[in-house]
């Protein structure tokens, strides 16, 4: 018999009873029954009831047996008595009567329970991640990572796309975030960056002659971490393809990231055909450009309606006046809500930075519309008409608004959106709502440069190329850019990619580069434009956020092995930490940190 084990945890059945058969693994959970002593025994394939009693020569030793002690049970497999089965387990209907028992590893107190899956503060989580992934939600979500990872590999494969990796050392890249540097010690005062995504390499190898690349690639952004984002860095199914226009990179890829949500649905619809939602549109209907679709309520513009020399409610008056705009967001049915609901809408609001939301309750009089609540005397009945009538509501409905600056009333709105469906429970959590973000902006102005800048990829390509650029108000370009969304979350982002030289130098111009910049900065690329540079497009899908999706967990943490906390620290490991005085001298770094506060 093997040393350790005959049998994993999880494959013992009724047709191994009377086997005598060998099990190691972790002491799940120990119940004393006065004399019978219940061991269950937990591996990575599952879990064993084992029973020793006073019969057994293990008994004595297995009095002194804790939880997570690592032991060797061996035994014979019988039936669990009538009654006693556990439907929820693949061995429920077997039970393990040991004979004799190892220890082969003593555990100490532990910081954190593993039986339960309780909840428990992170940084302890983190700090002995090791205990952490031992749990039973954790432990299934690492395992679905590797199957969904696996899933894309194989539908890519499927597709004709090769697997390449590309250097992880590489040279700076202005992807939207801060880059981490790694000093050279054979170039002193020189560094290479992580790679933020490896954009350029892939579309080197469009320009080497691969038609399709894809790769499962580590990513590294100095980016501030949230619960949909890891610091540090993170993985995603990269994507490139030639010869090939925006529908071709649709249609290829629409399958694959259908096909995996569909393959790890356990249950839950997922969108056929994915809608098309134009970057305006998603700003002006959700209030956001990663809108979840699982929410009905659709926000509309009324800013007409209250620039109407008949509304007399001033707040919003002056809003327009000053080239702001009106929001209105419908809440279905909520005229039958108690005033608290609407007095909680409104303080939520303020927590928001908003001086409030405003709203009419609807009701019917006569068969005609009529309004009730804080701003309803102010807007005349026909105008309200026109409101509930644009809003998509009508009596025993309510509509809030939102005012403001464009963008900072599309992103309340969005907001608003979003709480208000959830107060009503009007979300639909039983699918997974996809859609494509189209036409995105090409340049945005940052503000704090005073100056125009990209709004996403730089490398992409204008649509209506040179001429656009020529012709065209920068801030009224758009791209050939695109996101996949799903549920809220912004899973995929691509594009087609700029691939002349000229055209290219052209947009980084209104950025604020010159042609020197382009040269010396993506030296690479622009030489490799040069010399018949195919038309080519893709996309990156971010695995972390698919797999917290498909298992439903709220964090990023909850499906990694071991991530770093909110501070960016790894408790674990104990990074980052200060480096020698020999480490740096070899560097030909000197530190020079900020004075402590």
């Amino acid at each position: 018999m093997h040393r350790y084990r005959s049998h994993t945890c999880g494959a013992l059945r009724p047709s191994d009873i009377g086997a005598d058969v060998r099990l190691s693994g972790w002491c799940h959970r120990i119940r004393d029954h006065g004399g019978v002593l219940f061991i269950d025994l937990r591996d990575h394939y599952g879990l064993t009831q084992c029973v020793v009693d006073t019969d057994s020569p293990a008994f004595a030793l297995a009095g002194t047996v804790r939880s997570e002690w690592v032991v060797r049970l061996d035994g014979k497999v019988r039936a669990r008595p009538a009654g006693t089965e556990n439907a929820e387990l693949p061995t429920g209907t077997i039970e393990l009567y040991v004979t004799e028992l190892e220890v082969l590893g003593p555990a100490g107190d532990l910081p954190l329970p593993v039986f339960g899956d309780l909840d428990y503060p992170e940084e302890v989580r983190l700090k002995y991640r090791f205990l952490d992934l031992r749990r039973e939600t954790l432990h299934a979500n690492i395992m679905r990572r590797t199957q969904v990872v696996s899933s894309m590999r194989r539908r890519m494969a499927e597709a004709g796309f090769n697997e390449f990796q590309t250097p992880i050392l590489t040279a700076s890249s202005p992807e939207g975030a801060r880059d981490f540097l790694v000093p050279s010690r054979l170039h002193p005062g020189q560094f290479y960056a992580l790679p933020q995504a490896p954009q350029q390499y892939k579309q080197l190898l469009m320009m080497s002659g691969f038609d399709r690349y894809f790769q499962i690639a580590p990513c590294f952004r100095d980016e501030d971490p949230r619960a949909d984002r890891f610091y540090g860095e993170f993985y995603q199914l990269d994507v490139e393809m030639s010869f090939v226009t925006q529908e071709d990179v649709f249609g290829t890829m629409e399958p694959v990231i259908r096909g995996v949500f569909e393959e790890f649905a356990d249950g839950k619809r997922v969108t056929d055909e994915f809608p098309r939602i134009t970057y305006a549109d998603a700003l002006l209907k959700y209030g956001s450009d990663k809108p979840d679709l699982r929410n009905p309520l659709l926000i509309a513009d009324v800013t007409p309606e209250f620039g109407d020399e008949g509304v007399t409610f001033n707040a919003f008056k002056k809003v327009i006046e000053a080239g702001g705009v009106v929001r209105a967001i419908p809440a279905p049915e909520a005229g039958m809500q108690p005033r608290s609901f609407f007095d909680k809408l409104n303080e939520w609001a303020r927590t928001e930075g908003a001086a409030g939301l405003g709203y009419v309750i609807l009701g019917d009089e006569d068969g005609r519309i009529v309004g009730k609540g804080p701003i309803a005397k102010f807007i005349p009945a026909d105008v309200l008409a026109a409101i509930a009538m644009r809003a998509g509501v009508g009596a025993g409905d309510a509509v809030f608004f939102a005012a403001g600056e464009e963008a900072k009333a599309a992103s309340l709105a969005g907001k608003a959106r979003t709480r208000i469906a959830e107060e009503l429970d009007l979300v639909d959590r039983e699918q997974f709502a996809l859609c494509w973000i189209v036409d995105f902006p090409f340049y945005e102005w940052d503000e704090d440069a005073k100056k125009v800048d990209f709004a996403h990829n730089p490398f992409s390509m204008p649509q209506g190329g040179m001429e656009a650029l020529q012709t065209m108000e920068p801030l009224s370009l758009k791209a050939f850019q695109y996101d996949v969304v799903c549920n809220g979350f912004e899973i995929a982002s691509g594009g087609i990619r700029n691939q002349l030289p000229d055209v290219m130098v052209k947009a980084f111009e209104i950025a604020g580069y010159t042609r020197q910049d382009v040269e010396e900065r993506f030296g690479g690329l622009y030489r490799a434009f040069q010399y018949g540079a195919p038309p080519h497009g893709g996309m990156a899908a971010g695995v972390d956020r698919i797999v917290m999706l498909v298992c439903g967990a709220k964090n990023l943490r909850e499906v990694a092995l071991f991530p770093m906390n909110q501070q960016a620290f790894d408790l674990l490991m104990g990074a980052p930490a200060e480096a020698t005085p020999k480490q740096l001298r070899e560097l030909s770094l000197r530190l020079n940190p900020p004075a402590k506060a």
